[in-house]
């Protein structure tokens, strides 16, 4: 519930104020706006089908409502052409106070005005994240026993314990960017440290999509640790054990081990029976039993944060604004190059996610640092997605009137009318596509 609520609040703080933007530019042109709402108050793109609303309430001419169909929402303003428009409102001479009467210039900063929202939005959000939280990163030169690799990384020719140096020979200072950069820059190789020698790694574009098809089971790489118990499952065979925690394992059936890549490959080996776990508790070395489960666990939380070195960086107000308005442009980046990947790196499509996977991502626990940044990154993925030229979004609008502006000839009303219904069936195809996402996971 934490997490439907942390992603029902994001939305519907993004959704609300896109929607005003088009909402201050029309009402500012003496635009008539007959509604605003949250959410759609009929089963979306069916305009007419359900038609029903959880609240409303008309104050002038606007109805101000929340609908109960919950992918959206829209402002309705008079004499916008789309695909709700009847054909005979068409034929008629606009009207003074409907959105076709209107100059070229101010159509275009109405549907602009949307976009310019979440820009800015996305742009203050990460002003004040940096203003009060600071910026923390995993540096990679701390990494005291280097990197822990999945099974995609081990098949590169990565190794658990090396140390990260660059990519394509640039170098890279957080964990967190290493797999990001090596995604959207479609990297080709990776320097590493390994037993004091420098080594190269190459990457294929079959890495790279096969980094991408894991992403949401594994961590490409991990910062490696030790095998210190955090805390035990109720019930668990750890518990069952003595195993408490703070206790660190240093060995399994005898064999001496160190990190918990180590750990989980010994407890493969010995999957449904039971292993003898030698432990370094406070001062004293003990030994305990316990059953290993048919996937390989035994039943506890490993306490790996502690490992993980953190450095901060604190901005002041002006410093943060610049920072902010950097880690912003950068993210809009991000999202034109992973519109790239997915086109051009093989089943990258199959990493497209909507809400299953937006849910997922959020923290099981309430946490306003990790909210806040969700919700700058989206409101910026929603800046970017909106700018696209596709009929029916804001950005099909947007070409309309430039070409408009250009040839100094308005496009004719059936054109984008028709062009809109192209538009809705390709992106409803894209989010049946997206929210399938957990068919896919």
């Amino acid at each position: 519930m934490i997490k439907f609520a942390q992603l029902f609040l994001s939305l519907t703080i993004l959704i609300t104020l896109h929607e005003f933007g088009h909402f201050f530019f029309a009402k500012k042109f003496k635009c008539r706006v007959d509604k605003f709402y949250l959410f759609f108050d009929f089963l979306f793109p069916f305009a007419g089908l359900m038609n029903f609303s959880l609240f409303k309430k008309k104050i002038g001419d606007t109805e101000y409502g929340l609908g109960w169909f919950p992918l959206g929402g829209y402002v309705q303003i008079a004499g916008m052409v789309d695909e709700q428009m009847d054909k005979e409102s068409m034929e008629k001479e606009p009207e003074p106070w409907e959105f076709r009467a209107k100059p070229a210039y101010q159509r275009l900063l109405v549907m602009i005005g949307g976009i310019l929202v979440n820009f800015i939005l996305g742009i203050f959000i990460y002003w004040m994240i940096l203003f009060v939280w600071g910026k923390e990163i995993t540096p990679i030169s701390q990494l005291k026993y280097g990197i822990e690799c999945d099974s995609t990384a081990l098949n590169m020719g990565l190794r658990n314990g090396d140390k990260i140096l660059s990519v394509d020979n640039e170098p890279v200072n957080s964990l967190n960017r290493v797999t990001l950069n090596l995604i959207m820059n479609k990297s080709k190789s990776i320097q590493v440290e390994r037993d004091g020698q420098k080594i190269d790694i190459p990457v294929t574009d079959n890495d790279i999509s096969l980094i991408l098809k894991r992403l949401k089971k594994s961590h490409f790489i991990t910062v490696r640790t030790p095998i210190e118990v955090d805390s035990i499952i109720e019930g668990s065979y750890a518990q069952n054990s003595g195993l408490a925690s703070g206790d660190l394992i240093i060995g399994v059936n005898g064999k001496p081990i160190q990190f918990y890549d180590e750990f989980h490959n010994e407890l493969a080996t010995v999957k449904g029976k039971s292993a003898e776990l030698t432990v370094l508790r406070k001062l004293d070395t003990v030994r305990v039993t316990s059953k290993v489960s048919l996937e390989g666990s035994v039943g506890f939380f490993p306490n790996r944060a502690k490992y993980f070195p953190v450095e901060t960086t604190t901005y002041g107000l002006f410093g943060a604004l610049s920072q902010g308005f950097k880690d912003g442009m950068e993210a809009l980046s991000m999202n034109v190059k992973q519109f790239v990947v997915i086109f051009t790196v093989k089943d990258a499509h199959k990493s497209v996610g909507g809400f299953y996977s937006m849910y997922k991502s959020m923290p099981a626990k309430w946490n306003w640092h990790d909210f806040w940044s969700f919700t700058a990154f989206l409101s910026l993925v929603l800046a970017f997605m909106n700018f696209l030229p596709i009929p029916m979004l804001d950005g099909g609008y947007i070409l309309f009137i430039l070409i408009e502006m250009i040839s100094r000839r308005k496009m004719p009303e059936k054109v984008i009318y028709y062009a809109n219904y192209v538009g809705l069936v390709f992106i409803l195809g894209l989010m049946i596509y997206a929210n399938t996402d957990w068919l896919r996971d």
